[in-house]
């Protein structure tokens, strides 16, 4: 069966077409007597008008593409709530793509949003879509970077400062008399992995008497973290650190989980092995032991995000801006005491 069209809504109402239009489109040019039968025609038949053509027509797209590097991540829930809170708040609505940190995959989302032509894009990316995004660009689409900077500052960006957060955990951990760290994050390739492991490094490197080592998992999981808290629980005592910095907070709860679920064998957090995440999910402090963590903004990171990508969709002479927010020390059980 055909779909009906505005001609169809016309025809039932005993109306023209461009009455339908103005019904649809500009309300105050119609009396509510014809409004009400034009109405009642589109409920009576059904109608759906075909909103992608209008805006092509119109050339405004009423969405936004935001693509994220792992929607499994509480993290990235909480900053698509909140870009999709202030898009709704402007009347519009955010299309959600999970590259799965995946560059090809990253890929056919920008070709899928460019093809639908969203109002713009917000992007956290895995790969180098420098290139992709400057094209974009010049074709009239701008793009906005989430949770992470542009190297050379030409789009506009929201992130949070992660070497100062991965100073703020190592810094946490050393003031509460832990001298053998250890990081827990991969792959090192994300920037913000490798922004934290700096930043813990850094504070370490101006302090005394304080070990560091790395251990790489392949993915900011709850598995992969459980994975190399075994590896950590397996060691015998003296080789084991006495704090880990995990980067983030799914990493730090699989760590949690291998090294207080080995039974007999159970190693305490924190007098034995103290923890930190990163994100402050709410997960972190409904934990078993409640974990201590560095908090970023995420709702308001996506506020913003949208903010700033409505202003240079509106001006697009505007100069690139970036927003950087202070990460906040969150300390719990997993890391008080000794």
């Amino acid at each position: 069966m055909a779909a009906t069209s505005i001609r169809d809504v016309a025809a039932r109402a005993g109306v023209s077409v461009g009455t339908v239009s103005n019904v649809l489109n500009h309300p105050d040019k119609v009396t509510a007597h014809v409004a009400e039968r034009v109405h009642a025609a589109i409920a009576e038949l059904r109608f759906v008008r075909n909103d992608a053509a209008r805006q092509l027509r119109v050339g405004r797209s009423r969405t936004i593409g935001l693509i994220v590097l792992d929607s499994h991540n509480p993290f990235f829930t909480d900053v698509a709530r909140g870009a999709e809170d202030r898009a709704a708040d402007a009347g519009l609505v955010v299309m959600l793509g999970n590259s799965g940190e995946d560059v090809d995959r990253e890929s056919t989302y920008l070709d899928v949003f460019e093809e639908q032509r969203v109002r713009g894009v917000l992007i956290s990316p895995f790969g180098d879509v420098t290139d992709r995004l400057e094209a974009m660009r010049q074709r009239g689409m701008r793009a906005v970077l989430v949770d992470r900077q542009s190297d050379d500052a030409a789009f506009s960006s929201v992130s949070v400062d992660d070497v100062a957060g991965g100073a703020l955990a190592a810094g946490h951990l050393m003031e509460t008399g832990r001298r053998r760290l250890a990081f827990v994050g991969g792959p090192l390739e994300i920037r913000q992995v490798s922004d934290r492991l700096r930043g813990a490094e850094r504070a370490i490197a101006a302090a005394s008497g304080v070990s560091f080592e790395v251990i790489d998992v392949p993915a900011l999981t709850v598995l992969a973290g459980r994975s190399a808290g075994e590896a950590i629980a397996a060691r015998a005592p003296r080789d084991r650190p006495d704090a880990v910095i995990a980067a983030n907070d799914l990493v730090a709860m699989g760590v949690l989980q291998a090294l207080t679920m080995r039974g007999s064998t159970e190693i305490a957090v924190p007098s034995d092995i103290a923890l930190i995440g990163y994100d402050d999910i709410d997960f972190a402090r409904a934990a078993v032991v409640p974990l201590s963590s560095i908090r970023q903004p995420s709702e308001l990171i996506g506020q913003t995000a949208v903010d700033i990508l409505l202003e240079e969709t509106s001006d697009p002479s505007l100069d690139a801006r970036t927003v950087v927010f202070q990460p906040e020390l969150i300390v719990r059980e997993s890391t008080r005491g000794s």
